[in-house]
């Protein structure tokens, strides 16, 4: 019989994030799938009544919580200890986290801790008699995977998106309290404050309704014969700032400031795309200046409606790979479109 562990973290409001919300619903599934299977939900942060009463309504079978200041601070030390106790006390063969940055640092660790083994940005599961598999991408080998494994416990880290956001009616519970020792590590790193850029200079929205994605052709020269960098940077944030888009960019976009070139100071491998960049899940994407091959289109598999600006008719993005091909000129239509916005 499978124990499954819901395993999350608070954020600074002390609610969870749409992403593990997202990942509970997915939890929930498995353990209907599973039909001999039980159910734990666990959190840690600094104060988690409310959390667990969001999903009090989950169905689990009991509730663990690690909670003080210790806790509410995203620290390796502090939060792999929290995980590894209530893994412990949950008695878990399972446990199954989003694949937040604070989960993402830390549950490979617990898993080691633990001697269990883990999956990360999991894209999916399916049980087929009494065995359990999961799917993730390889990007680097462009393929999806079908995993299994026998060793347990189990951790898997579920990507944003794969799963609707739980939104069932916030049930108070009492939840297990798991005691963990504060011991010298904790205090071996410590947090002073946080530094974060202006929400307009932020480019990567995971919640944005439309993905933009540049290409290299934005620094080509063009009809002139001049490269037109400074004009470039205008219309991209211009429609990013209007549109409200999530920027994303093509791998040799991204590469020609390694190489020493002038590109965009606001874009970064962060904003990359496909082969061994990220699979973002926008319900619409944009791309320009791309060509539309394999690579970009492996990162686009899960956003909903394609659309594509090129000036070649006979793109890798007209060979069935975009819903809409508009055969123009980017710079010309993203800023008309910029102006109608």
């Amino acid at each position: 019989m499978e124990k499954i562990l819901f395993l999350a973290h608070t954020e600074d409001d002390g609610v969870l994030a749409k992403a593990a919300l997202e990942a509970l619903s997915g939890v929930i599934e498995l353990r209907r799938q599973l039909t001999d299977a039980t159910l734990a939900v666990g959190v840690i942060g600094g104060d988690v009544s409310t959390a667990l009463s969001v999903v009090g309504g989950c169905g689990a079978d009991a509730f663990y919580a690690v909670a003080g200041a210790e806790f509410a601070i995203s620290r390796y030390a502090s939060d792999a200890a929290a995980c590894a106790a209530i893994c412990r006390a949950a008695g878990a063969t399972i446990v199954i986290t989003p694949a937040t940055a604070r989960c993402n640092r830390v549950v490979p660790g617990v898993a080691q801790r633990l001697g269990g083994r883990i999956d990360t940005r999991v894209g999916g599961f399916n049980v087929n008699g009494a065995e359990l598999r999961v799917q993730r991408g390889y990007y680097r080998q462009r393929m999806i995977a079908t995993l299994t494994r026998a060793e347990r416990p189990w951790f898997w880290t579920v990507d944003s998106g794969v799963f609707p956001k739980w939104e069932g009616a916030p049930v108070a519970v009492q939840a297990q309290a798991v005691e963990v020792t504060p011991g010298p590590e904790f205090t071996r790193t410590s947090v002073t404050g946080y530094k974060a850029p202006l929400s307009t200079a932020q480019t990567i929205r995971p919640d944005a309704k439309v993905l933009f994605v540049a290409g290299v052709g934005w620094t080509k020269k063009q009809a002139d014969g001049q490269p037109h960098l400074d004009d470039a940077a205008r219309t991209i944030l211009g429609f990013l700032e209007k549109a409200g888009a999530s920027l994303g960019s093509s791998k040799s976009l991204v590469d020609q400031s390694s190489d020493g070139h002038n590109v965009f100071s606001f874009m970064s491998h962060l904003n990359q795309v496909g082969q061994t960049g990220s699979t973002p899940r926008h319900p619409k994407g944009l791309s320009t200046c791309c060509h539309g091959e394999e690579p970009h289109v492996v990162g686009w598999r899960f956003v909903g409606e394609r659309r594509a600006i090129n000036l070649d008719p006979n793109c890798g993005w007209a060979q069935g790979k975009a819903d809409v091909l508009y055969v123009a000129d980017a710079f010309e239509l993203v800023r008309k479109v910029t102006e109608l916005l």
